[in-house]
């Protein structure tokens, strides 16, 4: 089944608003079995409204709109809705109902503006807005479905969640659509492709693969379609499996298992501690580890040493090493991250240091310059990356690369 989305408003055409409902149904349409075939965004126009309307319902079984049902003249929808089915507004009791209670829990009184908003066309049906006062509007013209919602995310969420999607598998048979991704880190994205290639050549034709680079990281995805959902979910388990055998040591794990997670598990399970000192990153491979909830069962602190007497003073840096070499250098970075281990007394240590720029870089030491070091009980791991010119990409893929090769180094 095909589905459209039409986000409807001049401010997401001017970049005043950023469109995220569009990303959000797509995603949740896609779970449920519906397959989008495009998303357009136009202005608050009347023409726009019913030429895209007349277009979407000519290719698609479903076509979902947001945005124009506020209670300012702006807002057009609704009379441009009840105009395309030839029809005419009435007063809706129960979306004025609706209306009051919402007003009422802030002892508000509703005024003429919002009692218009109780006004839906005669043939809809309204769909209750438990989080706001526009009431969405579901129609059925020879086969299609037509829902209007408003353009407010967490009104639209609502609606689609408990109403919208609900009603379309009533009323479509769809297949049952499986997506899992997992993680892996430090491979580029073309690299890793061609590791992999065997694999994905061998992938059955009910499978797809996707890979969603970032930061540092490369998300794999596999989007199965079938009958039976539980038959898919095995299929891309095994699948992900087989996987190993290509990238031993390069999967972190499922999506929402992140690295700070896997590190956090390892140091609990074994009783062991960390710490960080970081220069480039400035506290980030600190904040995410400290993300995760019990974390200071094994992590004991950091140190930002931004400045070279900072470096010397608390963590013990030699200063002709600095001199000699430079703040970012490997003889450095050891020393960060051996000085921090002693000072905290943790079992493990990580160490930052670089040019994350834009400015800073030398023709020796340019810009994306990086060393890590991570100290670990029985040696010191020392390595050099080579990164780009965009500053916080260059911190992100930093701070990713440390936690993978302290996960890395407490696995050997």
């Amino acid at each position: 089944m095909f589905a459209e989305i039409i986000s409807i408003g001049d401010e997401l055409l001017i970049g005043q608003t950023i469109n995220t409902n569009a990303g959000w149904m797509g995603e949740v349409l896609n779970v449920a079995g519906f397959r989008v075939r495009r998303v357009l965004t136009i202005s608050d126009n009347r023409d726009e409204i019913l030429r895209n309307l007349d277009e979407a319902c000519a290719h698609s079984d479903i076509v979902l709109l947001t945005g124009g049902l506020g209670p300012t003249k702006d807002d057009i929808t609704k009379k441009t809705l009840a105009d395309y089915f030839d029809d005419s507004l009435i007063f809706d009791q129960i979306a004025y109902d609706n209306i009051i209670e919402l007003f009422g829990k802030y002892n508000r009184d509703v005024g003429e503006l919002n009692r218009q908003q109780a006004y839906v066309p005669s043939t809809c049906i309204p769909i209750k807005n438990k989080q706001g006062t526009a009431p969405g509007m579901w129609f059925e013209k020879e086969g299609k479905v037509i829902v209007s919602m408003p353009g407010v995310p967490y009104e639209m969420k609502s609606m689609m969640t408990g109403f919208v999607i609900p009603e379309l598998k009533k009323r479509f048979r769809t297949p049952s659509v499986v997506h899992k991704t997992i993680l892996t880190q430090g491979i580029p994205e073309s690299e890793l492709a061609e590791k992999i290639s065997e694999w994905e050549d061998a992938l059955p034709d009910h499978i797809r693969l996707a890979y969603l680079p970032g930061a540092g990281m490369v998300k794999l995805r596999l989007s199965g379609v079938g009958e039976k959902e539980e038959n898919i979910k095995e299929q891309i388990d095994t699948l992900f499996k087989d996987l190993e055998k290509y990238i031993p040591g390069e999967i972190i794990g499922p999506e929402d298992e992140k690295l700070e997670m896997v590190i956090g598990n390892l140091l609990r399970e074994r009783g062991q501690t960390l710490c960080t000192a970081e220069s480039c990153t400035g506290g980030t491979i600190a904040h995410l580890i400290t993300s995760v909830a019990g974390s200071s069962d094994y992590f004991k602190g950091a140190v930002v040493a931004y400045a070279n007497e900072i470096k010397q003073n608390l963590l013990d840096v030699k200063e002709k090493d600095l001199i000699n070499h430079g703040a970012v250098s490997s003889q450095v970075v050891r020393q960060m991250a051996e000085g921090a281990r002693q000072k905290f007394g943790t079992d493990y240590a990580i160490a930052t240091s670089g040019i994350a720029g834009p400015g800073g870089g030398t023709d020796e030491k340019p810009v994306g310059t990086i060393w890590i070091a991570i100290a670990t009980p029985g040696e010191t791991l020392v390595k050099h990356y080579q990164f780009g010119d965009d500053r916080h990409r260059n911190i992100t893929r930093t701070a990713l690369t440390a936690l993978n090769l302290m996960r890395k180094a407490m696995k050997d």
